[in-house]
């Protein structure tokens, strides 16, 4: 077995309402960690990898890696690019081999976040790599993008639904008051937003900033339409 696409994984996700948990990794034994037990339980599993995390053992080892876990494990198994806002990186890595990547344009105005996503969503699909983009914009520190609470944009419906249609997206990550990092107080997620996000856009919903999010609300927002859970 080799490496996959989330795109299959993702839509099989949301055609039978689970999520799928992509879990950031550092490193052969933070891999290792992941993949026992995602094999234990038979579970799909998405290994998310920050630009930090490229530079520090780099692609090829990364793709390496993880194309010997998926021959050991018999279970679906993505390499993820995550947060990544700059383009010649997220080349390099579906160049080595990544079949997964996030554009993380969201920064950026809602033109320039379009734009940049476009361009990547195209040169992308030439490799058969599904990509994830961000509209709104998710507080907290991830890598060296740290955002204020008071920064954070929820995620427009109606926004996200010209979004999604017009760089054809494969995954939406949704700011629906998650944050990366350590939550001070525990978050309060707005589920009616998500709920016609989900009834809007015809692609897989993923919730950032999971780390700390009780239980209960994790299998909420699931059953609202979230079909992947980045935990740190």
């Amino acid at each position: 077995m080799d490496i996959v696409s989330t795109k299959e994984m993702l839509m099989d996700a949301k055609k039978r309402r689970y999520a799928v948990p992509a879990f950031n990794i550092h490193n052969l034994e933070t891999m290792q960690g992941v993949l026992e037990v995602a094999s234990e339980l038979k579970s799909p599993v998405i290994l998310a990898t920050t630009p930090g995390t490229v530079s520090y053992a780099g692609a090829d080892c990364l793709v390496a890696m993880a194309k010997v876990g998926a021959k050991r494990y018999n279970i679906p198994i993505a390499l993820h690019l995550d947060h990544c806002s700059d383009v010649d990186i997220l080349k390099k890595c579906i160049e080595a081999g990544y079949k997964s990547v996030m554009i993380d344009a969201s920064l950026k105005s809602y033109e320039e976040n379009f734009m940049i996503t476009k361009e990547v969503v195209e040169f992308s699909h030439s490799y058969n790599v599904s990509v994830e983009a961000e509209l709104g914009l998710v507080s907290g520190q991830e890598d060296e993008r740290d955002i204020k609470d008071s920064d954070s944009v929820l995620t427009d419906p109606y926004a996200a639904l010209e979004f999604v249609e017009k760089t054809k997206i494969d995954s939406l990550a949704v700011a629906i008051g998650t944050a990366h990092g350590v939550y001070k107080t525990e978050p309060k997620l707005d589920f009616e937003r998500l709920r016609k996000i989900n009834s809007l856009v015809d692609v897989p919903l993923v919730l950032h900033g999971a780390s700390g999010v009780p239980e209960e609300s994790v299998i909420k927002a699931i059953e609202c339409g979230i079909c992947k859970v980045n935990i740190a």
